[in-house]
């Protein structure tokens, strides 16, 4: 009783959380329609409506098939998914002509269509979790699935540019109006490959040859997954022609083998090898030119974007002059001018946000993706097997290291990616697998805190879809060797 009794204060702690958030975002709604309308108008709560249905049949699935899972998790996630749909709304108002803005439907535009893909995301997270009972059986396909991830990450870069190329990265596969953007379904894939091969191969990794400066080194012949890896994502910076994607997938696989192994000589390495990566990418591209070009102008654009503040330098001047009129408080939701900034709708929607809601506004948000990053970490150091530890790490870094990329593009600290803000942005492909990322998190974390004995809810509720063998019966397996 005392198991179950846990079980149901995390549930209904989850609930709370979550109906809180989705009052914050129906106020946040509420505010941009007084601003932007001058009034409030009888159906402004329908798309907070909407959310919170399809939210709270998350929460149920979760009541029953992850009972001991983190409960914070969800009302986070949802929170940020929340506001992107009332921003994206907000610029769909902007957009309208002044007389039709108080008429425009609740299910057009931009804001419409995310509402649409954030039912379809939450539905395949939930799907996961119906599916998948226990996170350790994913890895009976982690090749094949390390596989599928090296096939969706390179499938745009031998697409043509027409069916391929938005703002100049090819990360996309476009065929007529579909389109999708394979690269975010890759990370998945991988990290469950990383996982699984690390697993396998700590402690041949964990190997030194020598000392040096008080860092043990690995041996030569041990770098061979970190060079391939590497050479893979300089295909990646050099063909796909972007630096986010390219970070995104080197940085997740070094922090997953620093995680195995527990040595700092692995990031040392990793870093002198992207970073060289990148310069040489850079040196190539103002003498060379050919398919390094491109990067080159994009970190030109980024070291002098005033230089030509009308032209290749307009979109990131426009940002930085949108988070400098935001100031500390913000113009308020719905008081700002965000549609002067290109593409503020996907790449730089933090940017228009930073408009309204100041300084303050973007450093709530930025909280509420490192607390979603740390109950990922949580999981990471409270789930008992290896494969866990790594894959939940992987994850929650993952996510993490995407939230700097795009907030580093858009507030000059690195070049502009073509990575999206998970969550907020507009985009089916981004908030589907960041859904199925929270998925994976939430079932490692239940299987974490799960009792010993059999008589949790999900396991009485499980029927054949419970594992053969207990989550925890086994002693926990440590990371060093």
């Amino acid at each position: 009783m005392p198991r179950v009794r846990d079980a149901t204060s995390r549930r209904n702690a989850e609930l709370s959380l979550l109906l809180l958030a989705m009052a914050l975002v129906l106020g946040y709604a509420a505010t941009v329609e007084a601003n932007l309308l001058d009034t409030v108008t009888l159906d402004f709560w329908v798309p907070t409506a909407a959310l919170t249905v399809v939210f709270l049949g998350l929460h149920l699935v979760i009541r029953y098939l992850a009972p001991y899972a983190d409960p914070v998790l969800v009302p986070a996630v949802a929170l940020i998914n929340g506001l992107g749909v009332g921003f994206l709304r907000r610029l769909d108002l902007g957009d309208a002509k002044p007389e039709e803005r108080a008429d425009f439907p609740i299910f057009a535009g931009t804001g419409g269509r995310q509402l649409a893909w954030t039912l379809a995301a939450v539905i395949l997270a939930a799907g996961l979790l119906v599916l998948l009972r226990d996170h350790r059986a994913i890895s009976r396909y982690a090749y094949t699935l390390g596989l599928a991830g090296i096939v969706l990450v390179m499938i745009p870069a031998v697409l043509p540019r027409s069916m391929s190329e938005i703002n100049g990265a090819k990360l996309w596969i476009m065929i007529g109006g579909f389109s999708i953007q394979p690269g975010e379904f890759a990370k998945l894939a991988l990290l469950v490959f990383f996982a699984y091969y690390l697993v396998r191969k700590r402690e041949v990794l964990s190997l030194a040859s020598r000392r040096f400066l008080g860092v043990d080194f690995p041996r030569g012949r041990d770098l061979g997954p970190v060079i391939g890896v590497w050479l893979v994502s300089l295909m990646v910076l050099v063909f796909e022609k972007d630096l986010g994607t390219s970070l995104l997938y080197f940085g997740m696989f070094v922090v997953t083998l620093y995680i195995a192994t527990e040595r700092v000589s692995w990031l040392i390495i990793g870093l002198l090898l992207f970073f060289g990566g990148a310069f040489l990418a850079y040196f190539l591209g103002s003498t060379v030119g050919g398919p390094f070009a491109n990067f080159y102008l994009r970190a030109e654009i980024w070291l002098h974007p005033f230089d030509d503040p009308l032209n290749d330098g307009y979109q990131l001047v426009q940002g930085l002059l949108g988070l400098g009129t935001g100031g500390l408080f913000g113009a308020g939701p719905g008081a700002g001018q965000p549609t002067l900034v290109p593409e503020v709708h996907n790449d730089f929607i933090f940017a228009g946000m930073g408009e309204e809601i100041g300084l303050f506004g973007l450093s709530a948000l930025l909280v509420i993706y490192l607390l979603i990053v740390e109950r990922g970490l949580r999981a990471a150091l409270a789930v008992r097997d290896s494969f866990g530890k790594l894959l939940a790490g992987g994850l929650a870094f993952t996510l993490g290291l995407q939230v700097f990329v795009i907030v580093g593009g858009i507030s000059k600290l690195i070049p502009l990616t073509g990575q999206t803000t998970p969550f907020l942005s507009a985009g089916g492909s981004s908030l589907m697998a960041n859904w199925l990322l929270v998925a994976m998190l939430l079932r490692i974390s239940d299987a974490a805190r799960r009792p010993v004995d059999g008589s949790s809810p999900a396991r009485a509720a499980g029927g054949s879809g419970t594992p053969p063998a207990q989550l925890h019966g086994a002693q926990t397996e440590v990371i060093r060797p």
